[in-house]
């Protein structure tokens, strides 16, 4: 579909409203279902968002990438960490594999450091994510509904995890999720 105009260069940038339509046929084609479509309007519409970000061809949106809110408790202390959960990335399934996902991912997290966030996971391919420096053993310091090599941790400040264990706090659209 696309095919013609990958001579262009994408351009990654913040979502828009108007941008909603598209991102959701983009999960939805990427997913093969609507469950991360709906979780993503959730989570936008609960005020979760840290980062929303799409990947551009010409003036179309042909990836999406979400960084929510995800507060962590340091156990037996007041102290909080500020996290964030990267979930879902979604790229149209004609353009996977070249490049689109890495550069959400990179512009996400840049745009989550610069918004203070100390700290990054995400539940997804146990090969893929460590290349952008995320690790399964570093999230075992984190409580979560979800564990096991697929859930993975980032420090976005350097030491941020280490010494402590941590609760992390999902947004409720998280649970809803089919």
């Amino acid at each position: 579909m696309f095919t013609d105009r990958l001579t262009l260069s994408p351009i990654v940038r913040a979502a828009s409203p108007a941008d909603r339509a598209a991102i959701r046929r983009i999960h939805e084609a990427a997913f093969g279902r609507r469950g991360e479509a709906d979780l993503v309007e959730a989570l936008i519409d609960g005020g979760h968002v840290v980062s929303s970000l799409v990947a551009t061809i010409g003036d179309e949106p042909v990836g999406h990438i979400l960084f929510t809110d995800l507060p962590l408790h340091v156990a037996e202390s007041d102290r909080q960490l500020r996290g964030v959960a990267l979930a879902p990335l979604a790229i149209l399934p004609d353009l996977q594999r070249r490049g689109l996902g890495g550069a959400l991912i990179q512009a996400g997290l840049d745009a989550c450091r610069q918004s203070g966030a100390q700290v990054a996971v995400v539940l997804g391919h146990a090969e893929y994510y460590p290349r952008f420096g995320f690790s399964a053993p570093l999230a075992l310091s984190i409580r979560a509904p979800w564990s096991g090599p697929s859930f993975m941790a980032l420090e976005l400040t350097a030491g941020a995890l280490t010494g402590v264990e941590v609760t992390a706090v999902y947004a409720p659209p998280f649970f809803s999720f089919e």
